[in-house]
């Protein structure tokens, strides 16, 4: 088996025509392991062959609705396609229970008109939830993922995923600025996917309330100079706000390289990258 980084959604809160919200998917052999759920995630999913159902589990970085949109989609989408009880396995920081339970409580009155319906559908959507901080959190068949505690104040707690297979690493970021934990997943990692801004551009907006993402993100030199600290192989910047325009991408990618001589991807939807 081999080891394969999706980017279903390259997106920002902002709505954009050609990229959806924020999520990655690490594929390993016939596993498929989902990394946020932004908004569109199943449609992107579908392009390669990636289905609810099949999700051999749901990680969740942190708790901003622009990582979470679609959290409903999955855990509907996953009950109703399933001919057999087949609860969805979830992952992510303290608050993720809650989280899951207030999401199952929106959809109360769907799965009362689903299972009023469908004979065959005699109970509510089953969700297992694991909170974590540190560590490992998966450990099969050869597969390990581990998470760290990250940086997003006042957005706590928020937690970045390193998955390992053979002698391969994937280090998945989501918002954070750097910090002893993202370095912690990202060291010796071949691939880094990690959030980014324009901390130029955006210093320029004339909205205070654009201007205050700076403070809490890892701009394209900082997410470069992570890269760079921790002998990354290749980093994938992701999540951009804002959207680097056609044909521009180059301009994002400077920055990081002016710091770390690795490869860079400035990422777009669907974009598959195989650890080297």
């Amino acid at each position: 088996m081999s080891m394969e980084v999706i980017i279903l959604g390259s997106g920002s809160p902002l709505p954009h025509p050609d990229r959806a919200g924020p999520a990655t998917l690490v594929r390993i052999g016939d596993l498929d392991f989902l990394f946020d759920c932004g908004r569109g995630v199943l449609m992107r999913a579908m392009s390669v062959g990636a289905t609810a159902p099949k999700l051999t589990g749901q990680f969740i970085t942190h708790l901003h609705s622009d990582h979470t949109t679609d959290f409903n989609d999955v855990i509907t989408t996953r009950w109703i396609m399933s001919p057999i009880p087949n609860p969805l396995q979830v992952y992510g920081p303290v608050g993720t229970a809650r989280f899951t339970e207030a999401t199952l409580a929106a959809l109360e009155q769907d799965i009362g008109y689903r299972i009023a319906h469908h004979d065959d559908l005699t109970s509510p959507p089953a969700v297992n939830v694991r909170e974590c901080s540190l560590g490992t959190i998966v450990d099969l068949d050869g597969i390990r993922i581990s998470c760290a505690p990250t940086d997003h104040s006042p957005v706590h707690p928020t937690i970045g995923f390193r998955i390992e297979y053979q002698d391969k690493a994937v280090a998945i970021a989501g918002d954070t600025i750097p910090c002893d934990g993202l370095d912690e997943i990202c060291r010796g990692a071949d691939v880094y996917v990690q959030t980014v801004i324009r901390s130029d551009i955006i210093g320029k907006a004339r909205g205070q309330r654009m201007r205050d993402v700076i403070d809490y993100h890892s701009d394209v030199r900082q997410a470069g100079e992570t890269a760079s600290r921790c002998g990354v192989g290749s980093l994938v910047l992701n999540h951009c706000v804002p959207p680097p325009l056609p044909g521009r991408e180059d301009e994002w990618a400077a920055d990081a390289r002016a710091v770390f001589d690795g490869e860079v991807l400035v990422s777009h939807d669907l974009m598959s990258i195989k650890p080297a």
